[in-house]
């Protein structure tokens, strides 16, 4: 089994006792944070390496890096290949950063998306609309249904009661 079957098979156990679990995860977020915080500070520089050697690097477990390996994967320009992740696996961390910032977004990751780092990658409105367009992303917009004395949206002419809206 790989690192990150076995991080996501800790983490997401049904059988641990709830407080169990969101000490876990508590432990997990502040750790993710420190490690966001340090690839904020110079965003263009491609951190690389095993597992094991980024995970000695941030402080934290293989296990945890294959779990932040997953966090992050969607947000880089070049995937990593995550199944059968193993300590000796070769990995990469250049991200794009509209493309993380909006992930953090959409995980409700407040605690990374206000990070103070961020001022110096985007600016208050590049995150504000940033945070707007992925909020709007999932958000379901319902055309307006002509009514019965407008004209039909078939361009017929005629008024949608007379055409389309018989049916």
């Amino acid at each position: 089994m790989g690192l990150l079957e076995q991080w996501r098979e800790s983490v997401y156990d049904e059988n641990m006792a709830p407080s169990r679990l969101k000490k876990i995860w508590d432990d997990y977020f502040a750790k993710e944070k420190k490690v966001y915080i340090e690839l904020l500070k110079d965003p263009e520089t491609v951190v690389s390496g095993t597992v094991s050697e980024l995970a000695e690097k941030y402080g934290i477990s293989v296990y945890e890096m294959a779990g932040f390996l997953d966090g992050i994967d969607e947000s880089l320009k070049k995937p990593n290949k995550l199944k059968n992740l193993k300590e000796s696996t070769k990995v990469q961390l250049g991200f794009d950063t509209e493309k993380l910032y909006r992930n953090m977004v959409k995980a409700k990751a407040d605690w990374l998306y206000n990070l103070p780092e961020w001022d110096a990658i985007l600016s208050k409105d590049e995150r504000k609309e940033l945070y707007r367009a992925e909020k709007l992303s999932g958000t379901v917009i319902k055309e307006k249904k002509p009514g019965r004395n407008d004209p039909c949206p078939c361009g017929s002419g005629k008024k949608y009661k007379h055409c389309c809206g018989r049916s």
